[in-house]
C-alpha cells in the first residue's frame, strides 16, 4: 500500500509509463480509424512524453520532477494527441507545484486539474476521446476516495474506470463504431497510467530507446564591432554552465555542502540551477563575476565540462538581426520544401509522413528567424494545435498561426502573399484568403479499412479525400481522381488547379491526370508540380 509518492518514485513511474506506451506504440497507431497514417497517435504520444522524461533530473521533490516533465512535454508536443497529453500534465503540475510529496488528496486533485486543463486547450472538445476518459475516470470514482485510500489503489481504480469508459467510446463517436475500434488517444493514455502503476508494484519495464544524456550544441556567434565593442554596455553578464567533479584527494576541501555552495552562487549571480549527483555537481548561473565562482569551485574539485558565454553579445546580436516579419511553413516532401523556400519562407520545417512537427521545433524556429511578427503555416490539421501551443509559449514575437490544413492550402497562401508590402495585417489577410479559397483533393491508397457516411474502403483501395473527408473509393487511380473531381463543390466555376505529384506517384501518370481535367473542364488552367510528398500520390489544389 503506497500512501505517499515522492519525486524519485514519480520519476520512475513516469518513465515506466512511457516504456509501457512504447511497447504498445504500434497497436495504438493501428487503432487510428482514418485510412491515412498521418502522424499516428501512438508515435505522437511517445515522442511527447519522451520529451518530458528527458528533462527530468532526479529529485525527492515531486514538484521539481513535475515542472521538468511539464515544460519538456509542452515543447515536445506532437500532434493533437500529444498536445492534449502535454496539457493534462501541465494541469497536473499546476495543481501540485507547491507539493514536495503527493498524498491521496493531492493525487486526486492533480488528476482533476489535469483533465480540466486539457479540456481548455481544445476549442471544440469531442467526447469519446482521451478527454472523456481522463475526465470520467476520476469524476466517477472521486466519491469513493477517502483520506485513507492508498495512492496505488486510487490509480488502480482510475485505470479500471477509464477502461470501462474506453469500451464505451464507440457509442460516443460514430466513426469509432463504424471502424469497430476504441479511441486510440484514450487507449494510449491508459497505457501510461498502467505503466505508472506497475512501477509502484516494483515491475520495471525496460525502455532502451531513451537516451537522457542528449546535450544541445551552442550556437557560435561571429562578434563584430557592430555587435560588441569597447563602448558597449555590459548589463546581461555571462551564462556559466559546468559540471564539477568533487575530489577526495588531499589538496581539495572535503567539506563541500550543497546548501552553502548554492548560497555562494546566488551571492554572485542569478538564475541559479545546481544539482548534485553523488560526487558530481551540475551548475547553471548567470553572473558578472565568473572568476569568483570558478575560484570557489576549484577549492572542491575539477571541471569535467565547462561553458562560458557572453549574454550581452548574444543579446546585441539578436537585437541587431531582428526582422520585422517572417514566415514559417511546415513541409512534407523535397518538392514542397523547395517550393516554400522559393516563396521566401524564413524557415521550412519537416512535417514528415507520420511524425508531426513538435511545439519545440516551432519554438526553435521562432528563435532562429528572430522577427517581430511571425506567420505560421502548419499545412496539416494534426499540427495546428502544436503550432498554437508554441505561439503561446514564445513571448518574443507577435505570432499568427493560419489554420492551413493541407500543403496545397499553404502553397496558395504563400502565392497570395505581397512580400514587398509593409502592411503586415494585409499580408496575413491575403495569405488567409489564399488558403480559405483553396479546396484540396488528395488521392492515395487506403492503409486500412474505413467506413463513414455509408462509404467504405478496404486496405489497398484507391481513395480520394476532400477537405480531409473520404468522398470516393475506386479500384484505380484515374477513376478515383475523375470521380473525386466531379464531387468538388462548384467545380465548373473554378479557374485553376495545381497538381502536386507525390514521391511514389508515377510521373507518366501526369498525362492521364491532365487528360481527365482538360476533357471535363476545358477552361481550367492546369499546372503540374513535383511535391515529393509521402502518403498522398496526388494532391490537387483547386481555386
Amino acid at each position: 500500500m503506497i500512501k505517499r509518492i515522492d519525486g524519485f518514485m514519480l520519476e520512475k513511474m513516469l518513465k515506466n509509463g512511457l516504456a509501457n506506451l512504447r511497447l504498445h506504440e504500434r497497436e495504438i497507431n493501428d487503432l487510428n480509424v482514418f485510412p491515412v497514417p498521418d502522424g499516428d497517435t501512438g508515435t505522437n504520444m511517445c515522442k511527447t512524453l519522451e520529451s518530458g522524461a528527458s528533462k527530468i533530473q532526479s529529485n525527492a521533490d515531486t514538484s521539481v520532477v513535475l515542472k521538468a516533465i511539464s515544460v519538456g512535454m509542452l515543447l515536445g508536443a506532437r500532434g493533437n494527441s500529444g498536445v492534449i497529453l502535454s496539457q493534462f500534465f501541465k494541469g497536473f503540475y499546476t495543481e501540485l507545484r507547491n507539493k514536495p510529496v503527493i498524498g491521496i488528496g493531492e493525487l486526486r486533485n492533480g488528476l482533476i486539474m489535469g483533465y480540466r486543463n486539457a479540456y481548455k486547450t481544445v476549442l471544440r472538445p469531442v467526447e469519446g476521446t482521451m478527454l472523456t476518459v481522463a475526465r470520467e475516470g476520476i469524476e466517477n470514482i472521486r466519491g469513493q476516495i477517502s483520506r485513507l485510500t492508498p495512492c496505488d489503489v486510487l490509480i488502480s481504480m482510475y485505470i479500471a474506470e477509464m477502461k470501462k469508459i474506453l469500451s464505451q467510446t464507440p457509442d460516443m463517436l460514430d466513426v469509432l463504431k463504424e471502424a469497430g475500434v476504441v479511441d486510440s488517444g484514450a487507449a494510449g493514455f491508459i497505457l501510461i497510467f498502467e505503466g505508472m502503476l506497475k512501477s509502484l508494484y516494483g515491475e520495471h519495464i525496460e525502455d532502451t530507446a531513451l537516451d537522457f544524456s542528449v546535450k544541445e550544441e551552442s550556437k557560435k556567434i561571429e562578434v563584430t564591432p557592430e555587435i560588441f565593442n569597447e563602448n558597449s554596455a555590459f548589463e546581461d553578464g555571462y551564462c556559466l554552465e559546468f559540471i564539477l567533479q568533487l575530489m577526495k584527494t588531499g589538496e581539495f576541501d572535503q567539506n563541500f555542502k550543497m546548501k552553502s555552495f548554492t548560497g555562494i552562487l546566488e551571492s554572485y549571480g542569478n538564475s541559479v540551477v545546481a544539482v548534485q549527483d553523488n560526487m558530481l555537481v551540475k551548475v547553471h548561473v548567470h553572473t558578472k563575476n565568473p572568476s569568483k565562482i570558478i575560484r570557489t569551485c576549484e577549492e572542491y574539485g575539477v571541471f569535467i565540462d565547462f561553458k562560458l558565454e557572453n549574454m550581452q553579445v548574444q543579446h546585441n546580436e539578436k537585437k541587431a538581426k531582428v526582422k520585422d516579419f517572417a514566415r514559417i511553413a511546415v513541409s512534407n516532401g523535397e518538392g514542397f520544401t523547395e517550393l516554400f523556400e522559393s516563396f521566401g519562407c524564413d524557415a521550412v520545417l519537416d512535417g514528415g509522413a507520420t511524425m508531426n512537427t513538435s511545439s519545440k521545433e516551432f519554438v526553435d524556429a521562432f528563435k532562429k528567424v528572430n522577427a517581430k511578427k511571425i506567420v505560421v503555416l502548419p499545412n496539416n490539421s494534426n499540427v495546428i494545435l502544436a503550432a498554437k501551443q508554441a505561439a503561446e509559449i514564445y513571448k518574443e514575437a507577435e505570432i499568427t498561426v493560419l489554420s492551413t490544413k493541407t500543403l496545397a492550402e499553404g502553397y496558395f497562401a504563400l502565392a497570395m502573399d505581397m512580400a514587398d508590402s509593409d502592411d503586415f495585417a494585409r499580408r496575413i489577410k491575403q495569405m488567409e484568403n489564399g488558403a480559405t479559397s483553396t479546396l484540396t483533393l488528395q488521392e492515395t491508397t487506403a492503409s486500412r479499412a474505413y467506413s463513414v457516411n455509408e462509404l467504405s474502403c478496404k486496405e489497398g483501395d484507391e481513395i480520394c479525400l476532400l477537405g480531409g473527408e473520404l468522398i470516393c473509393v475506386k479500384n484505380n487511380m484515374t477513376d478515383c481522381i475523375r470521380s473525386g473531381l466531379t464531387l468538388v463543390p462548384d467545380m465548373d466555376e473554378k479557374e485553376m488547379c495545381i497538381v502536386f505529384r507525390g514521391k511514389d506517384a508515377d510521373e507518366d501518370a501526369e498525362d492521364d491526370v491532365r487528360e481527365i481535367i482538360e476533357e471535363s473542364w476545358p477552361g481550367m488552367e492546369v499546372e503540374f508540380v513535383y511535391g515529393g510528398q509521402e502518403i498522398y500520390h496526388w494532391i490537387i489544389g483547386i481555386s
